[in-house]
């Protein structure tokens, strides 16, 4: 495994890569509050097996530039295509998980001719809703505000994650802690790597950023939000995952024709950490099984 530096749309991403420059591109896409170091495992695994494999710091998270704009859909996603272009290949499969997931069933429809494949790691391919995600989630918690609610406003979510006790470091405990079934995968030395990412001042607006254009989002996806994904796909669900859980995928054969399922047991949230030979085997399996693409 290497790291490297990518140029795509006016910004520089921080990228883990292995595997032969010239084999098939998987590009990973991580989560909140994640890095592309939270997919290290396969990394690692895919590009042993011959796959070109990149995972990228997402724009705005840690090692990446953290440019003042609108981190809407159609801004992250072009940058994300864009190191496509830098790499030199046509199409890739992309996985996701966590807020990855969100972007990828998004770049699908937008971008189809640039994807071979879809992974969704958690994150399944959602109905519309009928009207904009916050305000539905408004409306529905209306007296114990979540924290995609409590996201909204500029500002006071930075000063609680960044003031509350320790700061970033009592953030990153809580929330690796409290959505894991194996407790294990997040030793110090791993829980310090996203420590050091979110400790720095202004590290944690872009990556908040994220939710606070998920109505915006909506809007920009009106014109795509009917299309099929017509390549073939994988959802890789979590038995005991208490944000995203296996139970969300029901319908989505609608909209993702071509779908293969996987049910990882014995993990929560962090799939990719907590159980990373189960989740790099059933993606091998996936990938072998597509006609080859460059």
């Amino acid at each position: 495994m290497r790291s490297r530096y990518v140029k795509t749309n006016g910004i520089r991403l921080f990228c883990l890569e292995a595997g032969p420059a010239d084999g098939p591109l998987v590009l990973l896409l991580h989560g909140f509050p994640e890095l592309a170091y939270s997919w290290r495992h396969q990394v690692a695994t895919l590009g042993d097996a011959g796959f070109h494999v990149i995972a990228p710091d997402l724009p705005g998270y840690g090692r990446s530039d953290k440019p003042d704009v609108t981190y809407d859909c159609e801004w992250i996603n072009a940058c994300l295509i864009g190191v496509l272009d830098e790499v030199g290949c046509t199409r890739a499969v992309v996985a996701g998980h966590d807020w990855g997931g969100l972007l990828v069933w998004i770049m699908a429809r937008r971008y189809p001719d640039r994807l071979a494949g879809v992974i969704g790691v958690n994150t399944p391919d959602l109905p519309r809703s009928a009207i904009p995600p916050v305000q539905l989630l408004r409306q529905i918690f209306v007296d114990t505000p979540i924290y995609i609610i409590q996201f909204q406003d500029r500002g006071v979510a930075e000063w609680m994650l960044g003031s509350w006790g320790r700061g970033a470091d009592d953030f990153v405990e809580m929330i690796f802690g409290a959505t894991t079934q194996n407790p294990d995968a997040f030793p110090p030395s791993v829980l310090d790597v996203y420590k050091d990412a979110f400790r720095p001042i202004g590290a944690l607006t872009p990556p908040i950023e994220y939710y606070r254009n998920m109505d915006r989002n909506w809007e920009l996806t009106t014109a795509i939000a009917d299309r099929t994904v017509d390549v073939p796909c994988l959802m890789i669900s979590a038995e005991n995952d208490p944000v995203l859980t296996p139970a969300m995928t029901a319908g989505m054969e609608e909209r993702v024709p071509d779908l293969e399922r996987v049910i990882i047991e014995n993990c929560g949230h962090w799939t990719q950490q907590e159980r990373p030979e189960e989740t790099s085997r059933a993606m091998l399996a996936y990938l072998r099984r597509l006609p080859p693409w460059q």
